[in-house]
This record gives C-alpha cells, structure tokens and sequence, in this order.
C-alpha cells in the first residue's frame, strides 16, 4: 500500500477481536509515534499498553470513576463501564507528558501527542490491524488518571483500541471543496 493510499482509505474500526497485534506490530506502531512533528524534540508523550487481564482491571477503574459521579449508576450503565476496556484485545493509552519549554507552549505539545496517536493509527492500517481511537469522560476523569499513574503534568489523549476488525469497511468519499477556502488579503 503506497502513502497516499493508505492516507485516503484509513477507517475507524469500533468492532475489534482477537487475534491482537503482534509484538513486532506493536513495535511499528511506538516507531510510527516517534516520527510525529515535534518542536523541540521534546517526545512530549506516553503510552500505557492495557492487554490481557488488565483490561479487565482497567474496566473496574471505569465503573469506580463512574460510580463516583452517579452513585446511583444503572446495572447497564455499570456494565457498560466495566465491558468498555474489552471492546478490543489491546488498549494503549496515549497521554500527553507536557513540560515547562520557552518555545513550546502546552497545547503544541498535547497537539504533538496528537499527532503520534495519529501516526499510530496509520501504521495499525498500514500493516492490517484495526484500530478506534476513542476518548469520552474516562479520558477526562481524574480517578482514571491517578488509576493509571498520571501525573499533573500528563492527561489522556486517547485510547486506542487494537485487534483484528470484525468488518472491513471502505472509506466514504469526502468532496474536499466543502472544507478547503482560499485566503486573499484585502
């Protein structure tokens, strides 16, 4: 698959089963997010690889950080917390190490993280792999990122969920003219 195509035709998959990426999958994938743009070289990013059991351990941080903020949390809502961390074979956590820089300001550098989360999709795509990057209130719940170790100067980007697709589908067509405009000075 050249770049181009690869660029054009990459897709969100929500439905991802076993098998989970490989080892050497992976690899491409952390190698991928290091050629992100960076200013200064700062790597201002992370990743936690959630796989095995431990999403299911990561399914209880959810239902906790849920429960905090409803105690009164439906039977469904509790288990559709705790199932959320299985949607795929492998999670990783993309977060955003954000550091004190004269040139770089915070937010080019959550942007950078971004971007590496981005890189990685695409290495998923390029070698076959499904891949959704979700975030919704668990990225954003501070019991969530004391759970997995963050510190004050990290948050979540993303999660991206990893594994076989149970459907490949095609990337719709998208006329470009509906977001692209010229700029002239006047």
């Amino acid at each position: 698959m050249d770049a181009l195509e690869l660029l054009h035709n990459r897709v969100s998959c929500p439905v991802l089963l076993e098998p989970a990426p490989s080892a050497e999958q992976m690899e491409n994938l952390f190698k991928a997010a290091m050629r992100a743009p960076d200013h200064a070289s700062l790597r201002p990013w992370r990743f936690l690889v959630v796989e095995n059991e431990q999403r299911e351990a990561l399914g209880e941080v959810y239902l906790k950080a849920g429960l905090e903020d409803d105690p009164e949390l439906s039977e469904a809502k509790q288990k559709k917390l705790r199932n959320a961390a299985l949607r795929a074979p492998v999670v990783v956590v993309a977060i955003a190490n954000k550091t004190e820089h004269p040139k770089v300001p915070m937010s080019e550098q959550i942007i950078t993280a971004g971007c590496a989360t981005h890189a990685m999709l695409y290495a998923a795509h390029a070698q076959g792999i499904g891949a959704m990057w979700r975030t919704g209130p668990m990225a954003y719940h501070p019991t969530v990122m004391s759970e997995l170790g963050l510190t004050e100067q990290e948050e979540i980007v993303g999660f991206l969920y990893l594994g076989t697709p149970k459907v490949v589908r095609q990337a719709p067509e998208v006329d470009t003219t509906e977001y692209v405009t010229r700029w002239e000075a006047k």
